[in-house]
């Protein structure tokens, strides 16, 4: 469906809310959906959306409701998912930061199969993993490093242990949105990945 001014509007808004309150990223925004989830089914359903936008200081009028849940539900079930929720919802980044992002995940996915999965990780990343403060304080093993750096980007709710690419960009978007600068933002990505300059192409 394509999005009216009025939905853009309340999304803007409430995306707005979730940044004040620090959750620009995916684990916040899982807040933010577990809030609007009064029964816990993991759907959010019309009423639900209606509380919880004025849970978050947003009263609008039905027929502008009724426009964002249809935005919102994006395959038309009646019910909005956290995927579905999170499409809409997470921060924009413009296509430099989607470049160095899509960069990243595609060093970090050895087998080239489009999704991170611990082996993945161990080909390309233990170097990385060894700098973490708790490996270095003996409290965690090297797995257990790379395990917690899957699950922060994990889709909050439905786990399953790998990351797509999808959800790669779920996670940076809400980092992206604490960054003002894109050469900034360029920066500390290539520097945490061990990405060429940019400019350069990655092989």
């Amino acid at each position: 469906m394509r999005m009216d001014e009025a939905s853009r509007e309340h999304i803007a808004a409430l995306r707005a809310q979730c940044l004040n309150k620090g959750c620009g990223g995916i684990k916040g925004l899982s807040l933010v959906f577990r809030h609007m989830d009064i029964d816990y089914s993991k759907k959010i359903v019309f009423e639900e959306l209606r509380l919880g936008l004025q849970k978050y200081g947003l009263n609008i009028s039905e027929q502008d409701l009724s426009g964002l849940f249809k935005v919102l539900d994006k395959d038309g079930s009646g019910e909005i998912d956290f995927c579905e929720f999170m499409l809409e919802l997470r921060p924009d980044m413009c296509p430099t930061r989607i470049t160095v992002v899509t960069e990243a995940f595609k060093k970090l996915d050895a087998n080239k199969d489009g999704v991170l999965a611990m082996d993945d990780l161990k080909a390309v990343y233990t170097h990385n993993a060894r700098k973490h403060p708790k490996y270095i304080s003996g409290e965690w093993t090297e797995e257990e490093v790379l395990r917690s750096f899957l699950d922060s980007m994990d889709t909050p709710g439905c786990p399953d242990g790998k990351v797509t690419k999808e959800e790669f960009l779920n996670y940076y978007a809400g980092v992206s949105a604490t960054v003002e600068e894109d050469s900034y933002f360029d920066l500390l990505m290539r520097a945490c990945y061990d990405l060429p300059p940019k400019g350069s192409q990655y092989r």
